[in-house]
Parts: C-alpha cells; sequence; structure tokens
C-alpha cells in the first residue's frame, strides 16, 4: 500500500474576479508545480460539507475529509481550539472560541477581527482578571485576534447560541439557551456576564485607546464538551501525523489520535514556514503511513478580500512543493477544506478542486477550478478518504 500526504490548502477555491481577468485566485496563479502533480495524476471536484442554509465551516469541513460525520463527531470548534492550543480538558469544561472584534459605542460590530490583531497577550492578561462567583475562567491565545476560552465550574451546557452575527455592520447578540435546561439558562448567564465585564475592560485599556480598530469586545462561538471519538489509527488503520501552524488544525489533528508534528516558524499566517512544513512532510512519510500537512493563509487573506495576495500565497506553496515531486511509493493528494470567495470575504458553498498524484492520469493538464471540472473525479467531502485508501491499495 502507497503511504498518503494529504495536503489541504485552506481556503483554496474562489470565485472568478474581474481585475484578475475574471480568473479565480488558483486559475491567474502560476503553479508549474501543482500542473505537473495534476497532469500526471487524476482530478476533478470535492463538494465540501455544509449543513442547509449555511457556509461550510472549517471544524465540520476537516472532520468530514477524514471520513468523520460532522454530526455526530463535532464536538465544537472550542475544543478543537483549546485542544490545538495544548491546554487540558476536564469533564464538564465548557471550551468556547473567542474573538477579539471592533465594536463602536453603540455594539455595532466594525470589525469583527479587530485588524487582526496579533499582539493580545496583555489584553488577556486583563481578562484574567474577571471574577465569577463559582467559574474557573481560563484564557488562552490562539492564532492572531482568535482565543481559546475554557469555562471550568459545574453545570455547564453546551447548549447555547453565539453572540457572533459573522457579519459588520450589525449589532452584537445575546448568548441565549437553545433548550428550557437551567444548565443552559446557567450558562447563557455567565457567558452574558463574562462578556460584558470583557468589554468594560477591553474598551478602556490604554493598549486599545491608539488603534484604528480596537480589540474591545469578545465574540464567542462553537461552544463544546470534549468527548472521545474513534481515533484515526483505530478507523483506518494507519499511523498518521498532522503538520499545521494554526491551533484549530492542531486540535483537529490531536483529537482524531494523530501525531503531531511541531515545525518552528509554522504560523498560519502568510510568513509561515513552508518550506520546513513541506520537507518534514517529506521526511515524516519515512517514519508514517499518512501525514496531514495542512496550510492556512490563503483563506485568511480571501476573508479579507486581498485575493491579489492569495494569488501571490498560492504560487508560494507552489514553488516549495519541488521536494515532494520525486517521493517514491506515494499518493499525494492536494484539495482545500472550503471555498472561500474573496469579493464575498467569506467562505462559501462552491465546489473545490482535487487532483491525486501516484495512480493514473485522466488528461488534465493544469490544477485550477476550471480545469479540474474537467477530471473524472466528483467526491462528496464525507468519502474522500474512502476512494484515497482505494487508490492508495491499488
Amino acid at each position: 500500500m502507497k503511504k498518503i500526504l494529504l495536503i489541504i490548502i485552506d481556503g483554496l477555491g474562489d470565485e472568478p474576479i474581474p481585475r484578475l481577468k475574471n480568473k479565480t485566485p488558483l486559475e491567474a496563479a502560476k503553479t508549474p508545480n501543482l500542473d505537473f502533480l495534476a497532469k500526471n495524476g487524476i482530478c476533478g471536484q470535492v463538494l465540501p460539507y455544509f449543513e442547509r442554509g449555511e457556509n461550510p465551516t472549517s471544524e465540520e469541513t476537516h472532520l468530514a475529509l477524514f471520513g468523520y460525520g460532522p454530526r455526530k463527531f463535532n464536538p465544537g470548534r472550542g475544543v478543537l481550539e483549546v485542544l490545538g492550543l495544548k491546554e487540558k480538558i476536564l469533564p464538564g469544561d465548557l471550551c468556547l472560541r473567542g474573538n477579539f472584534t471592533t465594536v463602536n459605542k453603540d455594539l455595532k460590530i466594525i470589525d469583527r477581527r479587530a485588524g487582526r490583531i496579533e499582539k493580545t497577550q496583555n489584553l488577556i492578561l486583563a481578562l484574567e482578571k474577571i471574577k465569577i462567583r463559582g467559574v474557573r475562567i481560563i484564557i488562552k491565545k490562539g492564532l492572531s485576534h482568535r482565543l481559546g476560552i475554557i469555562f471550568r465550574g459545574k453545570n455547564f451546557s453546551e447548549n447555547i447560541s453565539s453572540n457572533d452575527s459573522k457579519k459588520a455592520g450589525v449589532k452584537v447578540l445575546k448568548i441565549f439557551p437553545k433548550d428550557n435546561s437551567k444548565k443552559a439558562k446557567f450558562t447563557a448567564k455567565i457567558l452574558n456576564e463574562f462578556v460584558e465585564k470583557s468589554h468594560l475592560i477591553l474598551k478602556n485599556y490604554p493598549f486599545n485607546k491608539n488603534r484604528k480598530l480596537p480589540a474591545n469586545y469578545l465574540l464567542l462561538r462553537g461552544a463544546g464538551k470534549f468527548k472521545r471519538v474513534k481515533s484515526f489509527f483505530q478507523k483506518f488503520k494507519l499511523k498518521s501525523a498532522c503538520i499545521a501552524g494554526a491551533p484549530l488544525y492542531k486540535g483537529i489533528g490531536k483529537y482524531l489520535g494523530m501525531d503531531l508534528i511541531e515545525i518552528k516558524g509554522a504560523n498560519g499566517l502568510p510568513n509561515t514556514n513552508l518550506r520546513g512544513k513541506i520537507f518534514s512532510a517529506r521526511q515524516a512519510l519515512g517514519k508514517y503511513e499518512f501525514i496531514f500537512l495542512h496550510i492556512k493563509a490563503a483563506d485568511n487573506l480571501a476573508e479579507d478580500g486581498k485575493f491579489f495576495e492569495k494569488m501571490k500565497f498560492i504560487e508560494k506553496i507552489d514553488k516549495n512543493l519541488k521536494p515532494i515531486l520525486n517521493l517514491k511509493n506515494s499518493l499525494i493528494v492536494v484539495t482545500g477544506d472550503h471555498s472561500t470567495c474573496s469579493l464575498l470575504k467569506r467562505h462559501c458553498k462552491r465546489p473545490l478542486p482535487i487532483l491525486i498524484y501516484g495512480n493514473g492520469k485522466d488528461g488534465v493538464l493544469k490544477f485550477s477550478e476550471k480545469n479540474c471540472r474537467k477530471g473524472k473525479l466528483k467526491i462528496k467531502q464525507i468519502g474522500l478518504m474512502k476512494k484515497t485508501l482505494e487508490l492508495a491499495k491499488s
């Protein structure tokens, strides 16, 4: 059986953009190495997982990529973020993902990411002083504006709403219980109290007085409690490892029981250490049968409307792929978790291009959304592992 290298370029797909001559960033990018893999492999489309009426989320699409149905196996974004930040989760802990956010005096959202603020350590230290009776609050810095938050105490419920509408220009939401249980009502009350106290601290914090986009509010979502699932090894009998920069994806690898390979300078940002990640993935195939290599920044750039920078980052990925072009007895799979539309500045439901190199050709000459539509693969995301294993074994 061939070894498997799965490369996920987060937010890979996009829409045609007039300023790129009606091409997507991937179609406009110069990608000789990806094109080599496509020309000598088989290509097609992956239909991303999403709930009816919703756009795809990172946690759900990744679980689907690995064959774990999100409805059954998703513990909540908060759990995966906290795991990726190497924080221990105890029974009863409620975990959430947080965003530092900019709001105006009327609590209308100006920027959901506070300008993608990165230096947040002092803000976190200030927030850690919040006291709520009977509750311990643990706050950990995530990637740039992101946080992993644990509420430790008794009687917490994950069945509560988010205060994040995921839209700028609207007022922040209150957190509500999703059922009539005492636990859900108690949890919503505690979280609203925490958000109010945090806003009071943040809006008066000196650091924020000098910022064009002050990090003066917290948006919370992805409430969840840890639950055990069948590991990736138990499910597929493959010894696996995860290489990622951003905490969420490390958390997904950890949740599924993969070994984490830490790479110096791998940070989930456009300046991430791509060379180190790809070289380490090649080396790791000597020890492991399956490598999950995650590359984040294309998604962030598209969410900020930076389609030209997304194109250039895809070119940067391509230039660093040379060490894996001559792998022996291996299957290389390249796709995304979801598309991120640069003009809409959000995740979208467009199909994803995919290439699988190492078992046959199908005549596609370039790796792009347009060209991959001509390929022979058309896979629902939840079925990708099944198809990959079929090709690895044949």
